[in-house]
């Protein structure tokens, strides 16, 4: 059986959602968010416009579903035993998520996302529950729990700030920060805040993954 469109075989279901979630990663990374339609994903997808908005009402939360299948499972944080190793961690998987997108195309949507308050609206509900946030404190919780930091440090303000420092350093760089700039963030910055020893002058804490010099693409 055939769904009549150039005679692609007919997909449900979850097989259907695979399909046009690569479609949009592949438009994103071939035209960037600004020339992305709902046409061209149509199109790459080999389905109709119609099946695209009887799941997505719009393009923003078409492109938000993409971006949000491509996130770390925050439910489930990293748990090494090491403050610095699990923020690393957690940090650069939800970067090295966008290393087959032009920087363009983040930007893009990243710009739009900071101007917009409706889409900020639907980016924050499109993705999962726990987001990235949450995982943040689950892991400083633990950190506590292992008395490696003083829980009256843990103002919701600090915990964002990992995330809060990275996506400054996105906008007005232009690039998706290395894990160079991951590990400044963490040793200059958010660890020395948290009292945490093994900052620039202690030449930082063991276990985290060694700092690269080549930017994230």
């Amino acid at each position: 059986m055939t769904s009549g469109r150039t005679g692609a075989p007919r997909r449900r279901g979850d097989e259907l959602e695979q399909a046009i979630l690569d479609a949009v990663w592949a438009e994103l990374a071939e035209h960037g968010y600004d020339r992305l339609t709902m046409d061209g994903v149509a199109a790459r997808a080999r389905t109709s416009k119609p099946v695209l908005y009887r799941r997505w009402p719009n393009r923003v939360e078409l492109v938000v579903a993409a971006l949000g299948r491509n996130a770390p499972d925050y439910r489930e944080p990293p748990d090494t035993g090491d403050l610095r190793t699990d923020l690393a961690v957690l940090l650069g998987s939800l970067l090295h998520r966008f290393d087959d997108l032009p920087v363009d195309a983040v930007h893009g949507f990243l710009v739009d996302l900071m101007r917009d308050p409706e889409l900020r609206e639907v980016f924050r509900n499109g993705l999962t529950s726990a987001g990235p946030v949450d995982a943040l404190s689950a892991i400083m919780g633990r950190a506590v729990e292992r008395g490696e930091i003083d829980p009256a440090r843990l103002t919701p303000r600090v915990v964002s700030l990992p995330l809060d420092l990275l996506r400054d350093a996105f906008l007005m760089g232009g690039v998706v920060p290395s894990d160079r700039v991951v590990g400044e963030v963490l040793d200059e910055i958010v660890l020395p805040l948290l009292g945490v020893p093994g900052g620039p002058a202690g030449g930082g804490r063991p276990g985290g993954p060694a700092p690269s010099d080549t930017p994230t693409p």
